[in-house]
């Protein structure tokens, strides 16, 4: 029998049921830190246009000009082609600000993109007076954005958040009034987080849409007014039902360090960020992507917006039995990277996904062997557990069966958030009715089964134990080789999917700009 009572004993599966090597874990993260301290070596000289449009963002900058293009992007622009953004932004506005004696920041930028004021043509003030200046700026927005978490914190003790695991849902209509429609259902249903996924190709996009939007191909664009909406409807539900339901969306692609401030600034609850999604499923450049993730993270932290991973893309696209082992590779290079930014742990959610063939002999026990896995290797972490997708057919009864069992892995090994599986998941973008029939899965096994956890081990000589570690001594050898060569030189040779992505090629190449002397770093400004 693949699980034996465990007589008279309480246990914590998150905290060691495997039985793993405590000092095998703490090398393999000692990997995980040398791959993350070598990149963030990498990185540090260079800043991105997308870094600099969301420092606008956070010193309060909205709008767009006459012909439709947001300040951000057209200042932005403007002042790169004229090779002037190797000084950041915020040192050129501050110089600015000091030499005209302007006192509005947003009347500056619209005149910056009128062309009626050139700022990297105006002399230089003392560098100690643009840093003040600077910090003056930083520091109204910032404190904009801890006020937001210190409201998120109030509304939570005003409203308990529900237990864990967390349910998770996504809208995906593409108009945000129909959005609004079905994150109200969804959570007067029993949804603890609401996902509105993004317009299908919106990480390619190098600016973020303007207002509220009403098309979107298998989505909804991520905007500033869009946030602020759906967040608003969800404050009203959450009143209503005496509990807060959480706004998830997404920080990835081009924007990624734009839209984490836009969802600072709107108090959005939680992010969907990796740093290695972009590069591999969307083709964005490795450079730019590790320096955006280093920035959007650090400004989620302000704000007290965790993120997680998605790993459960890796595992989608790869045979699960074969290449598990990446999705932990992966997880620890996401939590070095993430902890190196300035995130704690309990704000570094890391995904995975319930996704073996269903026709594979025992796979079950293979599952539950995955989980527990990566619930003990990163215990204080919210882990995202994502349903079965991929061999989902259109037979909407063998799919909800394949979601029962998904359900109950989560409950077995204390997952922390879990994204609810469609039965018509190969059909069409969920109605409300399955929908509900998820949430009403996930319930009834989530009540049925909530003590099991704790009346179950796992036998040490046994499938589930086994499993796990020929998974994890898989991922520690690839960790040990990636250590050796470097992330980009792995990223260069297809370790991860087997995609090949060079260093210096990708979209959004043209917007890493290498610093000068004059840069002034935001941590240092705060």
């Amino acid at each position: 029998m693949f699980l034996m009572l465990w007589k008279n004993k309480g246990i914590d599966m998150k905290k060691g049921v495997l039985n793993l090597d405590e000092k095998r874990i703490t090398y393999a993260k000692s990997l995980g830190e040398k791959i993350a301290n070598d990149i963030f070596d990498e990185i540090k000289s260079y800043t991105t246009k997308s870094i600099e449009r969301a420092i606008l963002r956070i010193l309060g900058i909205n709008g767009i000009n006459s012909k439709g293009v947001p300040y951000v992007n057209s200042v932005i622009d403007k002042i790169q082609e004229k090779d002037s953004l190797s000084k950041g932004i915020i040192f050129l506005l501050s110089n600015a600000l000091i030499k005209l004696n302007v006192n509005s920041i947003q009347k500056l930028i619209e005149d910056i993109d009128d062309d009626k004021i050139d700022i990297t043509k105006i002399e230089f003030s003392d560098k100690e007076k643009i840093k003040i200046v600077a910090k003056d700026l930083i520091k109204d927005g910032v404190s904009k954005i801890i006020d937001k978490k210190r409201e998120r914190e109030n509304l939570i003790s005003e409203y308990p958040f529900g237990d864990k695991p967390y349910l998770y849902v996504i809208v995906a209509t593409g108009n945000i009034y129909e959005d609004a429609k079905q994150v109200k259902s969804a959570a007067y249903i029993g949804a603890d987080m609401i996902a509105i996924i993004r317009s299908t190709a919106q990480s390619l996009l190098d600016y973020v849409p303007y207002g509220l939007t009403t098309e979107g191909y298998g989505g909804t664009y991520a905007t500033q007014e869009n946030f602020k909406f759906i967040r608003g409807i969800l404050d009203e539900v959450s009143k209503d039902i005496k509990k807060y339901v959480k706004l998830v969306n997404y920080s990835s692609g081009l924007c990624m360090p734009e839209i984490s401030a836009l969802a600072a600034i709107e108090r959005l609850d939680l992010m969907v960020n990796d740093a290695l999604y972009g590069i591999i499923f969307r083709n964005i450049n490795p450079l730019r992507t590790m320096i955006d993730q280093k920035f959007s993270r650090f400004i989620l932290h302000i704000g007290g917006i965790p993120i997680v991973t998605g790993e459960d893309n890796l595992i989608k696209t790869v045979d699960s039995k074969e290449f598990y082992y990446t999705v932990i590779v992966s997880q620890i290079i996401n939590e070095q990277l993430a902890k190196k930014s300035g995130m704690n742990e309990d704000e570094i959610g890391l995904g995975h996904a319930f996704e073996l063939d269903p026709n594979l002999t025992d796979g079950f026990l293979y599952e539950i062997s995955q989980a527990q896995l990566v619930r003990e290797l990163f215990p204080n972490s919210p882990i995202k557990y994502m349903p079965p997708t991929r061999y989902k057919t259109g037979n909407i009864f063998l799919s909800h069966v394949m979601d029962t069992l998904f359900n109950i892995v989560s409950i077995l090994t204390e997952q922390e958030i879990q994204l609810l599986g469609m039965l018509t998941e190969a059909l069409h973008t969920p109605f409300v009715q399955d929908r509900y029939l998820s949430i009403e899965n996930a319930q009834y096994i989530k009540n049925n089964l909530k003590s099991i956890s704790n009346e179950f081990y796992i036998k040490d000589d046994g499938i589930i134990r086994k499993r796990a570690i020929e998974v994890f001594d898989k991922a520690v050898e690839k960790l040990e080789e990636i250590s050796s060569i470097g992330i980009f030189k792995a990223l260069e040779e297809g370790y991860f999917s087997d995609t090949k992505r060079l260093k210096k090629e990708g979209r959004g190449y043209d917007g890493v700009i290498k610093k000068d002397d004059d840069y002034l770093e935001l941590n240092d400004l705060i």
